[in-house]
């Protein structure tokens, strides 16, 4: 298996806490008590310590060389000084993380005192994944963001003046009010803060979240009937894709752009299929299998999960696992793969699949004749329009032969 055979592993740690539940969001994550935080961060720490042996059970191998770190939430920031402490002595207890490993944690401006920042650097956070989401303080404030453009500035100043001069920017189009003038200005003004990373989402409407679900009954909560349509917010994202590019911040996958070298390593791992580790409420996995589960069960690799709900989560270790068949993995290497700019590598595709491999040619020609992909050698990627279009392209490249996944029992 080309892709897992990197010795070293990524770390995700979920983190669900929050100071306000924005309108947008859809994650599971919700604002808690400082006490409730100290036990979670006991529960996961715990989890560190077992979560060999429960790999063990999955018939999976944990790498214990670490190159990436990614706290993400919710609100990591929101941590006490003394919970960030532990767990990251919990992590450096259990893993070898490399000297060099990026480590991140996702921030929300105006959660930065002096002591978080000086505790983030303390415990080698090198890389910081701020959600501003816009630098317009009306739209922020609708979205139920609580910081303004003033502190967010400020933030990414102090960060830079404690060592941390690698961050990334959220940006999201097609929030309630926002208009081609108000957006322009929070491009301009990502550009001018000289961060080298900046990602931008276009608003996911589902019913995961209340704006969502108010935009899909049509009302006019959480202010809705604001909302950009569809093809606004589209040219938003292309506006984005064209300003960024002129300040050479590249793209590099479909939300994500970058100065050169300043890629997100740990965010490549999910999109090139290389191993990594999840920790906390709703936490994935993706690890090599074990020769003996290979040899068991034709599978490719496995995945985990824990549960969605903070409270089991808490009682109890609450982890399932289930293989993944090799049809499935050569269809990540094409919805995953084509999230990049660099596409998808056909002949390699064909040097590990086999025969397998060809059972997407007739989907990538039609997508070639439709103008969502281009090719040039034996690669192919998205379009610009691809790029808009993207999740009908990834579908068309799920269940084309799909077998039953191998499910592994729970670990205890």
């Amino acid at each position: 298996m080309n892709e897992m055979t990197n010795p070293s592993v990524g770390l995700y740690i979920s983190v669900p806490f929050c100071r306000s539940k924005c309108t947008y969001c859809n994650f599971a994550s919700g604002v808690f008590s400082a006490a409730q935080m100290g036990r979670y961060v006991e529960r996961i720490s715990e989890d560190v310590q077992m979560f060999e042996d429960y790999a063990t059970q999955f018939g999976a191998i944990v790498p214990d060389a670490v190159d990436s770190i990614y706290l993400g939430g919710g609100t990591p920031s929101l941590l006490p000084p003394e919970e960030l402490k532990k767990l990251f002595s919990a992590l450096r207890c259990e893993f070898k993380i490399a000297p060099a490993a990026e480590i991140t944690v996702e921030c929300a401006p105006g959660t930065l005192t002096d002591e978080i920042i000086q505790t983030l650097a303390a415990c080698g956070v090198n890389r910081v994944s701020l959600g501003v989401q816009s630098f317009v303080d009306k739209e922020a404030a609708l979205v139920a963001r609580l910081h303004t453009r003033e502190k967010t500035l400020s933030d990414i100043e102090r960060l830079r003046n404690a060592g941390i001069s690698n961050i990334n920017v959220d940006l999201i189009a097609g929030l309630p009010h926002q208009t081609r003038e108000s957006w322009e200005y929070s491009l301009k003004e990502t550009i001018a803060t000289g961060v080298p990373h900046v990602s931008i989402y276009m608003l996911e409407v589902d019913e995961d979240s209340r704006l969502g679900r108010e935009l899909i009954a049509g009302g006019t909560k959480y202010h809705a009937h604001f909302v950009p349509d569809d093809d606004l917010t589209a040219e938003f994202y292309e506006t984005a894709c064209e300003r960024l590019s002129a300040a050479e911040i590249e793209q590099y996958e479909i939300s994500n752009f970058a100065r050169a070298g300043y890629e997100s390593r740990h965010n490549l791992k999910y999109w090139t299929r290389q191993p990594y580790l999840g920790f906390g409420v709703d936490a994935h996995s993706m690890l090599p299998a074990s020769p003996a589960m290979m040899a068991k069960y034709p599978i490719d690799g496995i995945r985990t999960a824990s549960t969605d709900n903070y409270d089991r989560y808490l009682l109890a270790p609450d982890w399932n696992g289930s293989g993944i068949s090799r049809e499935q993995a050569l269809e990540e290497n094409f919805f995953l793969g084509l999230r990049l700019n660099q596409g998808v590598d056909l002949a390699r595709l064909r040097e590990e699949f086999g025969e397998a491999a060809e059972k997407f040619d007739a989907r990538v020609a039609r997508h070639l004749v439709l103008g969502m992909l281009e090719r040039s050698g034996n690669k192919v990627r998205l379009t610009p329009r691809g790029r808009l279009l993207s999740n009908e392209v990834f579908e068309s490249f799920i269940g084309v032969e799909r077998s039953a996944m191998q499910t592994i029992p729970e670990a205890g």
